[in-house]
């Protein structure tokens, strides 16, 4: 090999390598698939559905019936934790017993949904 043809190796050796720890870089560390090292979420708030969060729409109704309703109607359950609305996914008929109640609902996390685990009522906490 000549000097040019060697240096032009050299070259493009440098760019593939940064090419590469440049996107390796920008890959999170938690991505990989089936990590199962992730600990469940743990929230505690008020069982609602997606519709009405934190207000009820159902006039002369509870929480707990206009939550039932809304659901039957095809909303999903939610968590009303301070301000924040989360989506619950899975563990419809324990949520159905906690509906309109404060509880402890622990899951996996993934953007503003929980994928139920366990539902707890807040009263038998301790």
């Amino acid at each position: 090999m000549n000097r040019k043809q060697v240096l032009l190796n050299v070259a493009a050796f440098v760019a593939f390598s940064t090419v590469l720890t440049a996107a390796q870089m920008q890959t999170p560390a938690s991505s990989k698939a089936g990590d199962s090292s992730a600990a469940p979420t743990v929230l505690t708030g008020t069982v609602s559905d997606s519709m009405c969060g934190a207000q009820h729409m159902e006039k002369g109704k509870s929480a707990a019936e206009c939550t039932r309703e809304c659901v039957k109607g095809g909303t999903k359950y939610a968590l009303v934790v301070g301000k924040k609305v989360y989506m619950l996914e899975g563990h419809e008929a324990e949520l159905d017993k906690v509906a309109g109640m404060k509880a402890k609902v622990k899951g996996k996390m993934s953007a503003e949904t929980l994928t139920v685990q366990s539902v707890v009522p807040a009263m038998k906490m301790n």
